[in-house]
């Protein structure tokens, strides 16, 4: 039987290649049903899951339950925002009461880093890190590789350069561990304060010249400038940003060849990218929310042991 050797989806780092693959095969098959008029299958019906969301979000949250209800799995939808949390109730407890309405899985989004392993470590149900802080999206990285192995016929071997605010993203530390997994070449690109002191340790290349990144990667995958949570200021102006890190149609017509662009979401239009580049037939953007519904299927099916 297949399935994947972790009982919880925590992070890329704890996972194996093998895995990976065991996911995007299945997330093929998937990508097939909900292309179908009948967009429904009966794999999930008797499994319960909890969508436990601590931090906003809407892509991520829409896409897990999207691919929830695609499986027929009963979900429960919790905004911490609305909660016992805001009266003082701690995590473990908050979750405790949801599990005690007999649910199977959780989907958690955290603002602190680790709070998906520490539950993994108190509560019997599988839990799926829908990110936590600034350390982890696993779901985000497997999708993002998904969609480059789909564009381009595989991931070992290809490019890819991550752009711009490295520092504060859990999307970029996914990516790092999961393409590396994959065998591609990784490089980071950003301005100096938004690259974290440890990069080098990752085994990435680092490039702090946007056009030089450009020239050397298969694909661009542009990351969001995450003013919610910079405390400080990390660059003069979003203007100033732009004008070194931003990417145009002007300067990718520069390059002279085709290079893929990648962007998690939400963009900044006109600060990272232009609407001429998010836009444009070098973006797999949309194909990336697709193929973010069709991957988190595959991840709750074989989490659930459903995989024969």
């Amino acid at each position: 039987m297949s399935k994947l050797s972790q009982k919880h989806l925590l992070g890329i780092k704890d996972i194996t290649e093998k895995d990976i693959n065991l996911i995007f095969e299945t997330a093929e098959n998937f990508k097939e049903v909900i292309n179908r008029p009948i967009k429904k299958v009966p794999s999930l019906r008797d499994i319960t899951i909890a969508n436990i969301f601590f931090e906003n979000s809407t892509r991520t949250r829409l896409s897990f339950e999207l691919a929830e209800k695609r499986l027929s799995a009963d979900v429960v939808n919790f905004s911490a925002s609305t909660s016992s949390v805001k009266k003082g109730e701690t995590l473990l407890d908050t979750v405790n009461n949801i599990l005690a309405m007999k649910v199977d899985m959780v989907v958690m989004r955290h603002s602190s880093p680790g709070a998906p392993h520490f539950l993994s470590r108190h509560i019997s149900a599988n839990i799926i890190n829908a990110g936590d802080g600034t350390h982890e999206h696993p779901t985000q990285a497997l999708l993002d590789a998904f969609s480059i192995r789909e564009k381009l016929g595989g991931v070992g071997g290809k490019k890819v350069a991550i752009i711009g605010d490295i520092l504060h993203s859990r999307v970029a530390l996914s990516n790092i561990f999961a393409l590396k997994k994959l065998g591609a070449e990784v490089m980071v690109c950003g301005p100096p304060t938004l690259l974290p002191k440890y990069i080098n340790e990752l085994g990435v290349k680092v490039e702090l010249d946007v056009k030089k990144a450009l020239q050397w990667c298969d694909v661009a995958n542009v990351l969001r400038i995450q003013l919610e949570r910079q405390q400080i200021r990390y660059f003069p102006s979003l203007r100033e940003y732009s004008l070194y890190y931003g990417i145009n149609k002007r300067l990718l017509d520069s390059l002279h060849r085709q290079i893929v662009i990648m962007h998690p979401g939400p963009i900044n239009r006109g600060v990272e990218l232009s609407s001429d580049v998010a836009d444009s037939d070098h973006s797999i953007i949309l194909d990336q929310v697709e193929n973010g519904v069709a991957v988190r299927m595959a991840v709750l099916y074989l989490l659930a042991g459903a995989a024969g």
